[in-house]
């Protein structure tokens, strides 16, 4: 009696000894083998095709070691619907597969555990907190409104001086960290413009860094035939007379502002404050490159200072601008500078990228290892304010990458590349963390300082984006390798700290996530926006050491961060914790642009390396 389907009772038999039925063959591993009968016995039970004129029981077998079942299918309907569904499963599988194979690929850094989206809108957005001047009636920060229409005008040289952005907690505008600001945010658009414009916010951060542009502009007047430059360096006063009301001792809103306003001048001795403003209008002339006016405005204004700033007739006469009273004086509380090659290199090499001549670059390069030997041993390795020399390096090593000039510059490029791996050696080798993983840089303030973590964060993801540009799957240097992955695992790391992944399980940036600072050092998000004036007293009386949440949201502030054990303290009136700056906010938006996952775009235009960079975005003026 024959078996049924499946059955696997088997038979040591001739094909002569059977009864006419339908065989099929299996070998020895008991796999189905296609056989000269198989396929007609199947045809003939399904009467598919006309029926065969050869007996089966006179086709020799093809195999002879296999054994034969003996096979009845005996209802038609239930295995031509088996044969459709074993059909149908095979091609899900396959197009499972092509799928897969056609997906771009990304690496498993593209998937950040953060809404680096969010994160991005709400830091751009602290800076539209911060602007000074007539204030635009669609800014997403509705507590703030027009202030300062009467800066410059109580100087002993009157300018218009309106604009620019409030630093941080206090109304004082500075302007060596605001230049700084400018420069990092018009890198940042310059090496990742496609990813701003893919969540939306290329508009967002151009409008950001031209409202800090338009005001450095003010701040610069050239020499003429009867007065030296003129930089202005510092609208608003830290005095310390308490009788005087000031912007720091005076706790109110800028809008509420009624006290006399002093404006600082300097000359071309302010070698720092000027290289800085060179480097921030030459990089922001090519973030509006396409504006052929504007960006040429830029340019002009920075060869112009780069001049006065550098020239050779008097080289006694440079340094930094907090070293005269009249120029900085008060500053030094707040951004003292620790010397001003570094400025003037900065100045020099972004003026090279801003208009393609290789004198300014000459300069730069020149120039660069006497600023090295000059660096305070507290800054080595830290890119802020302060200190530019870590990132000039990487601007360097950038060049020698993707437009190597060859001589007379190989031994300057190549010492800058080498600097820049020692950088990253640092970054990773580094021991100096604190227990939750935060990076610290400068050990002798007693605090881990988030800027200086967010600036880390950045420089090694955008070098890790060069050497992916490169194919390189790493570099080393004094012995100890890093890879790709590496960088950007600190990269990520660094920016999830500030973001949440902490010991205090809480966002260090005010409003992301279900946790952040309530009470964060700044008089405009402390008083309440009500339409009622309030005094300097009021201020002071009733809000400066409130107890209370702050009535109004500062989206995106990044605040000073915890200290070298992870511990954070949430008052207002403890500002070594809680107070944001524009400069600290604006390495954030530049470490979290770095790390937004790229656009996405066909394989076949981007050959697989879409990274969401330009490459040769920054060489404009040279092709």
């Amino acid at each position: 009696m024959p078996s049924s389907l499946g059955s696997h009772t088997v038979t040591h038999t001739s094909a002569t000894d059977l009864e006419p039925v339908m065989f099929v063959h299996t070998s020895e591993a008991r796999r189905l083998i296609p056989s000269a009968s198989r396929w007609n016995s199947i045809e003939i039970d399904f009467n598919l095709l006309p029926q065969s004129s050869m007996a089966n029981d006179s086709i020799p077998s093809q195999y002879s070691k296999s054994y034969q079942y003996n096979l009845v299918i005996t209802d038609k309907k239930h295995f031509k619907r088996c044969l459709y569904i074993s059909v149908s499963t095979v091609f899900l599988i396959l197009a499972l597969l092509l799928l897969l194979h056609f997906l771009p690929s990304k690496h498993h850094h593209d998937r950040p555990s953060k809404n680096l989206t969010l994160a991005l809108n709400q830091a751009l957005t602290f800076f539209d907190a911060q602007k000074s001047g007539v204030y635009p009636n669609n800014s997403p920060v509705k507590f703030r409104a027009s202030s300062g229409l009467q800066d410059g005008n109580s100087g002993s040289k009157p300018a218009n001086l309106e604009g620019g952005f409030y630093d941080s907690g206090n109304n004082i505008k500075f302007s060596f960290p605001t230049a700084y600001t400018v420069t990092l945010l018009s890198w940042s658009v310059i090496e990742y413009h496609d990813k701003y414009a893919d969540i939306g916010e290329l508009d967002h951060v151009k409008d950001i860094i031209k409202w800090g542009s338009d005001y450095l502009l003010k701040l610069f007047v050239p020499p003429n035939t009867t007065s030296d430059t003129i930089l202005y360096s510092q609208i608003g006063s830290a005095n310390s007379d308490a009788k005087v009301p000031n912007d720091i001792n005076c706790w109110q809103r800028p809008e509420d502002m009624d006290y006399k306003r002093t404006v600082s001048f300097c000359d071309n001795t302010a070698s720092d404050l000027a290289g800085e403003i060179v480097a921030a209008l030459s990089a922001a002339s090519l973030v509006f490159k396409e504006d052929n006016v504007y960006s040429g405005e830029l340019v002009t204004a920075a060869e112009k200072l780069f001049e006065s700033a550098i020239t050779k007739l008097h080289p006694a006469r440079q340094g930094t601008y907090t070293k005269v009273d009249a120029c900085g004086g008060e500053a030094r509380n707040f951004y003292s500078s620790s010397g001003h090659q570094d400025e003037l290199v900065w100045g020099g090499t972004w003026l090279f990228f801003a208009t393609g001549d290789n004198s300014y670059l000459g300069y730069a390069t020149e120039e660069f290892d006497y600023a090295v030997g000059n660096e305070t041993s507290a800054d080595k390795g830290v890119f802020y304010w302060n200190n530019k020399l870590t990132a000039n390096a990487v601007l360097l090593t950038r060049l020698q990458f993707f437009r190597d000039l060859g001589f007379p510059y190989e031994a300057s490029l190549g010492a800058s590349m080498d600097m820049t791996d020692s950088l990253m050696c640092s970054y990773l080798s580094s021991q100096k963390m604190t227990p939750g993983g935060l990076i610290i840089q400068r050990p002798n303030l007693g605090a881990a300082r988030l800027e200086y973590a967010a600036t880390a964060s950045f420089l090694s993801k955008l070098y890790s984006d060069y050497l992916d540009l490169l194919r390189s799957s790493g570099r080393s240097c004094r012995g100890f390798g890093f890879s790709l992955d590496m960088l950007r695992n600190f990269s990520t790391s660094q920016v999830n700290y500030i973001l949440g992944e902490n010991p205090m399980k809480m966002s260090y940036m005010v409003g992301f996530g279900d946790k952040f600072p309530s009470q964060v050092h700044h008089r405009s998000a402390s008083i309440p926006w009500d339409g009622q004036y309030y005094s300097c007293k009021d201020g002071e009386d009733r809000w400066q050491f409130s107890k209370d949440p702050n009535p109004n949201l500062l989206l995106g502030a990044m605040v000073a961060g915890p200290d070298q054990f992870d511990k954070f303290i949430d008052q207002r009136d403890k500002q070594e914790f809680t107070e944001p700056s524009i400069s600290s906010n604006a390495g954030l938006v530049a470490a979290l642009i770095a790390l937004h996952p790229p656009p996405y775009l066909p394989s076949s235009k981007t050959k697989g390396m879409n990274l969401g960079i330009d490459q040769m975005g920054i060489f404009a003026k040279f092709l």
